[in-house]
């Protein structure tokens, strides 16, 4: 099967590139050119043409892949052509009439790349991280993935516990020699090792997800209190509806924002009272959810949010910077207990203090971003599966009778496999189709 597609971005452009990979690769430039192969990875200037008739689409380059080196490792070639939608359709609807070519689905390029051990699973979903990056630091992660070092150092974790296990393996398949004490201390101390590196790199404050995903920051507070005015303030456009209405905000409304080149989600939230009917009661549980999932909450109050303090306590037991809003009302009747907190009083209408909550906000990135060279979990599944790969071990290690080592040995196979999950290294066909339909068309 060959497939085909539009691997520059979408609309009117100047230039326009249309990716094929596959067996037919050959015929479709053949088709399209009336002319023999060009040089490989050598732009040539052709004409594209329409099949029956030779009619003239569009003049631009076209770039020929012989496999085995390409990206996909497949016979390749893309067509740079002129950014119209009628010369990107024309060319696809040619495409599509010869047999055995399809449009390709979303991240398929880089899915046979992978299955032809081109680039293996980390790279290649670093790959859809550098094409989403929005911030620099987003950029320089991916770029990290990219260069190998995380694939390394789990290649390597993994090569020796295979090693590990193939001394607990000669001692099941030869029971009546005895393996040195010396090699049974050593299989222990060197599992040990590897649990224990496991484990710092899991202890990572998940820095990678929040820089992949975005610093989550959650706006809650009572109604009124100009939680959506400082959403709009934040993203610098007009967001969220600003109503003197109370309840107003009834869904979550979230913005991706770059602030200082660290990337941030900022959420919206219902505000948070006695609920007058169903639907504002499940307005203020996801406001309470999101404030609880946060990497910090901003609780925005007013000079009159005197019943709030009883829901303080449990938004604060996180980190928390606490404003109160409409400070020109008057700081002297707002209530003793939320004085107790150190509010920034702030005037969003006059934009009041707000220098002072971006800085505050600023330093809670420099602290949560803190730069390392040793990112090595960008994604909740690569998590998932050292965590499993650990709870491997400490089974095996709870094994030290020799009379168990065929069940240890299958502890050691479990953690060696999921340490290849996470490269690609063993069969992983169940979580492709989720990874790469992350991906845009036609990469």
């Amino acid at each position: 099967m060959t497939i085909y597609a539009l691997s520059s971005g979408p609309g009117l452009a100047g230039i326009s590139v249309i990716r094929v990979s596959g067996n037919n690769t050959k015929e479709i430039i053949s088709k399209l050119t009336v002319k023999k192969l060009p040089k490989p990875r050598v732009a040539t200037k052709r004409k594209f043409v329409k099949i029956k008739d030779n009619e003239v689409i569009d003049e631009g380059i076209l770039i020929w892949f012989p496999a085995p080196n390409s990206y996909t490792g497949e016979d390749m070639a893309e067509f740079h052509v002129h950014g119209s939608r009628a010369v990107v359709n024309a060319i696809h609807a040619l495409i599509s009439e010869i047999d055995g070519c399809r449009l390709a689905e979303p991240g398929e390029f880089t899915k046979i790349a992978f299955q032809n051990g081109k680039l293996n699973l980390l790279k290649a979903e670093s790959v859809s991280d550098l094409i989403s990056s929005e911030t620099e630091i987003q950029r320089q992660q991916a770029i990290k993935i990219m260069s190998g070092k995380s694939s390394d150092k789990f290649n390597s974790l993994r090569q020796r516990l295979l090693k590990i296990l193939a001394n607990v393996e000669a001692k099941i398949d030869f029971p009546e020699d005895d393996l040195p004490d010396d090699i049974l201390q050593d299989i222990h101390f060197q599992t040990e090792n590897i649990k224990d590196e496991i484990k710092k790199i899991l202890n990572d404050q998940k820095v990678g997800e929040r820089i992949r995903e975005g610093f989550k920051i959650a706006i809650v507070g009572p109604t009124n209190a100009g939680k959506s005015s400082l959403m709009n303030y934040l993203s610098k456009r007009d967001i969220a509806i600003v109503s003197e209405i109370a309840g107003t905000t009834r869904d979550v409304i979230e913005a991706h924002l770059n602030i200082d080149g660290y990337p941030v989600v900022v959420s919206d939230t219902a505000g948070i009272r006695v609920a007058n009917n169903e639907i504002e009661k499940k307005g203020i549980k996801l406001a309470l959810d999101k404030a609880d999932s946060a990497d910090l909450n901003i609780i925005v109050l007013e000079p009159k949010s005197v019943d709030f303090t009883r829901y303080l306590d449990g938004l604060l037991s996180k980190n928390a910077i606490i404003l109160v809003n409409k400070s020109d009302l008057g700081a002297d009747i707002i209530d003793q207990e939320i004085k107790k907190h150190n509010p920034i009083y702030i005037s969003i209408k006059e934009e009041k203090n707000l220098d002072k909550l971006i800085n505050l906000i600023k330093e809670n990135l420099k602290n949560k971003f803190i730069s390392s060279e040793d990112i090595f979990i960008t994604r909740q599944r690569h998590r998932n599966n050292l965590e499993k790969c650990v709870e491997s071990l400490e089974n095996f290690i709870k094994k030290k009778s020799k009379d168990d080592f065929d069940k240890a040995a299958e502890d050691l196979r479990l953690a060696t496999r999921y340490l290849g999950m996470i490269v690609g290294k063993i069969d992983v066909e169940e979580i492709l189709g989720s990874i790469f339909s992350d991906f845009c068309i036609g990469k």
